[in-house]
């Protein structure tokens, strides 16, 4: 085994797991959404549709709002224990988390356990971006994080159609019960391969370990062309900085858009087209497609215009702004789809754009600052776009009442536009920065 590893390069194995963790994580969450009906349905027999969506998004807000606490808190985690112990700790917690909503008896308990849950999940962001500065060169760095967000369009096109088989075979609890029980599953192989840091594998080829680490460019703070610590600041210089801020802003605005659809697109489709859950099932994964496509297609169009010598800035500001002008044309043809393929295919195009945009946005930690620190700014930046994807999933059952969708898709139009103001106004040159001079 160790020797097909260093065969195959141990970083794709490596981010193979980390995106094989984001699948497991989607089909965890997902699986409350696409339940709901049943779940309602049970525990709210004599409710009317306003009140179960009511509930449905305050729970979802709650996840949210624990998921932007936890983004903060797992990457001060990883920093602190690393990136394998990290993952374990992550996964096995949400795992857990999981397998108690079969207990569930109504909001309280429901919110109780998608809290444990969402605090849990997080981690396997800022975990996959600190992977990323440590297994990756920089020019790499944009696959390899298209390759784990690819992961989490996986996981949400798999996950509608599993439970929707699941479901005609067991009740909505012993659904929880069994995804919860594949996260344990995968501690086995990242035990097995995720040794230690690549300074410190045993198994990682001396060729590959040169090339990893001469490749940090943003852990050079000397300039003299061999790799060292690099600029790790403290959390009060790490936030003086706007680019700092830019990334937080960047993320604050774009992800919000991801949270519209994962959280509310089997509402959207049973509201507005009357879908049951079965065709919920085999429809809502369609848009993931496109997301997954979007995932490896902004990486790959990254690595190769830093391949061909394009500058980091250049390469980041233009994938991300290809991303956001896809997007904002599709939330205005959403006001108005004609029919339920139509919505579909536009909300693929849109998510194609998303990723093509977000995977170069969670870069940005590593672009500018040393492995060190990259767990804390990409949890400070995960935080913020929870609280910005909490605020909007709150905010859908008042401006979506009546089922008129149209609000909601302009204020994901004019997010997207934020994000691309962020990016370019706060973030004038990506590059590896160093200690400010007062």
């Amino acid at each position: 085994m160790a020797d097909q590893v260093k065969k195959g390069g141990l970083r794709w194995w490596v981010v193979g797991l980390v995106a094989l963790a984001a699948v497991i994580n989607y089909i965890d969450r997902q699986a409350f959404g696409a339940l709901w009906q049943d779940i309602a349905g049970e525990l709210f027999p004599d409710m009317d549709k306003g009140g179960t969506k009511a509930i449905y998004g305050t729970i979802s807000a709650v996840f949210i709002l624990s998921y932007a606490a936890g983004q903060t808190i797992f990457g001060k985690i990883f920093d602190w224990i690393g990136t394998r112990i990290g993952f374990a700790l992550s996964i096995g917690v949400w795992s857990i988390a999981t397998m108690l909503h079969a207990f569930a008896k109504g909001f309280w308990s429901f919110s109780i356990f998608r809290s444990i849950l969402g605090i849990a999940e997080a981690g396997n962001w800022p975990g996959a971006a600190k992977a990323n500065a440590e297994w990756f060169p920089t020019k790499e760095r944009a696959f390899a994080q298209g390759i784990f967000n690819s992961g989490a369009a996986i996981g949400g096109i798999v996950a509608y159609p599993i439970i929707g088989i699941l479901s005609v075979y067991l009740s909505w609890q012993a659904i929880f019960v069994c995804v919860g029980l594949i996260g344990f599953l995968w501690l086995l192989p990242w035990f097995y391969i995720v040794k230690a840091p690549p300074e410190r594998h045993p198994w990682l080829s001396e060729d590959e370990k040169q090339y990893i680490l001469s490749g940090q460019q943003n852990q050079d703070l000397n300039e003299d062309g061999t790799y060292d610590e690099g600029y790790s600041p403290n959390t009060g210089e790490l936030l003086g900085h706007k680019e700092s801020w830019g990334v937080i802003i960047a993320s604050a605005a774009i992800d919000p858009i991801w949270w519209l659809f994962i959280v509310w697109i089997p509402i959207y489709l049973e509201e507005t087209f009357g879908f049951t859950v079965k065709e919920i099932a085999f429809s809502a994964w369609a848009p993931y497609v496109g997301a997954m496509i979007g995932a490896w297609f902004g990486g790959l169009l990254a690595q190769n215009r830093l391949t061909a010598g394009w500058s980091v800035n250049n390469t980041r500001k233009m994938v991300i702004t290809l991303g956001c002008l896809i997007m904002i044309p599709c939330f205005f043809l959403l006001r108005t789809p004609g029919s339920a393929f139509n919505a579909v295919v536009i909300m693929a195009v849109l998510l194609f754009g998303f990723q093509t945009a977000i995977g170069n946005v969670q870069t940005l930690p590593s672009d500018m600052f040393s492995g060190k620190v990259v767990g804390t700014l990409s949890g400070f930046a995960g935080t913020a776009a929870k609280l910005g994807a909490f605020g909007l999933t709150a905010l859908i059952p008042i401006i979506t009442r009546g089922g008129n969708y149209t609000p909601a898709f302009l204020v994901g139009g004019a997010l997207a536009a934020i994000a691309l103001f962020a990016i370019w106004v706060l973030c004038p040159k990506i590059e590896p920065l160093k200690p400010q001079v007062n």
